[in-house]
């Protein structure tokens, strides 16, 4: 197996975009299974790409966690910068990357293995989270989800979480469950509802509704009862080919899907692709013209209406339809987004 080398200049990435997301959690690199058998690589990890993706989509993006300086490290730092992404750790750390391996089915969904004993991304604090959102005086969003919702993590995103809804900062968490990374799955579940607890904004797929094994008779009827238990102003709830909901606390609710006929090579990071394009769309409008109120940190939070609920969501789906299209994650670039939806109209 060959892995493309890239420069060894570590210099943390810079962009002239104003740092408006912070994104904390896992690097990786994923090892997934081809056809014939063989391993192809591909910089992943839930959070890892949710960040390029947004980076590609033109937001300032800050990425809170250190990185390995070995190879794998390397090109996990080169992808960022190329997505325009800026680092808070200017250094690489000692510690090794982490690894997933990842095994597609027949309709190309990934199962993963991961190997995250003693790992690069892991070596931060809240405390240094903390320091890092303080520092920059442009940020209105947090996020994270997946592998940093691990319970041996919580004391270093939980007090993270709190200090930035207390900030004022809207904060989105992704559950993304991986019951194959814990061995104790109920303690893993308490974190994740934990976390849940500090968000304004939700995402979840059906999956992740009955990991968590919330009650409902449908996917629907579960993301209402679970943004209940929280104080979430609104939750997306992704379905796969089924399209995706999003729902405001106050009872209005929208349900969109892709019109157009799908050719799926793999489903990838296509959840952080949608959560990339729902936070694009949130933070700015979908044409990038509907900035006044979203400037404004506490804009974020105010319930929107039906038609910028929609407009969000279709934004989202087409940043997933663009991924799942094709091999491993590949996250368009705000114009591919718009040119998709415009030829869908």
């Amino acid at each position: 197996m060959v892995f493309p080398i890239y420069s060894t200049d570590s210099t943390p990435a810079c962009t002239a975009l104003p740092l408006r997301v912070a994104t904390a959690g896992e690097a990786l690199f994923d090892l997934i299974e081809e056809p014939d058998g063989r391993l192809q690589p591909c910089a992943g990890g839930a959070v890892y790409n949710l960040t390029r993706a947004l980076g590609l989509q033109g937001v300032g993006t800050l990425y809170l966690n250190p990185l390995s300086g070995d190879l794998l490290g390397r090109q996990l730092a080169h992808g960022l910068h190329d997505a325009g992404v800026a680092l808070a750790s200017s250094a690489p750390v000692r510690a090794p990357s982490a690894l997933a391996l990842a095994a597609l089915d027949a309709e190309g969904k990934a199962s993963y293995s991961f190997y995250r004993d003693g790992v690069a991304d892991r070596q931060v604090t809240a405390a240094a989270l903390i320091a890092a959102c303080a520092a920059q005086p442009s940020l209105q969003v947090v996020a994270t989800g997946c592998l940093a919702l691990v319970a041996q993590d919580a004391a270093i995103y939980q007090p993270w979480l709190a200090a930035q809804r207390a900030a004022g900062r809207m904060v989105v968490v992704d559950a993304n469950l991986r019951l194959s990374a814990v061995d104790d799955a109920n303690a893993y579940r308490a974190n994740v509802m934990a976390a849940l607890r500090h968000a304004h904004l939700i995402k979840v797929s059906d999956d992740d509704l009955e990991a968590l094994a919330i009650p409902g008779a449908n996917a629907l009827e579960r993301a209402h009862y679970l943004q209940q238990q929280t104080q979430a102003q609104w939750l997306a709830l992704t379905l796969g080919p089924g399209g995706a909901w999003l729902l405001q606390r106050d009872g209005l609710a929208v349900h969109a899907r892709e019109q157009a006929p799908i050719t799926v090579v793999d489903t990838v990071g296509a959840g952080d692709c949608f959560l990339a394009g729902l936070i694009t769309a949130w933070l700015s409008g979908p044409e990038r013209g509907e900035e006044a109120g979203a400037r404004r940190a506490e804009g974020l939070m105010a319930p929107v209406t039906e038609a910028r609920l929609r407009a969000m969501l279709l934004h989202a789906l087409a940043s997933a339809g663009h991924c799942v299209e094709r091999a491993g994650c590949t996250p368009p670039r705000y114009e591919e987004v718009r040119e998709r939806l415009a030829l869908r109209r």
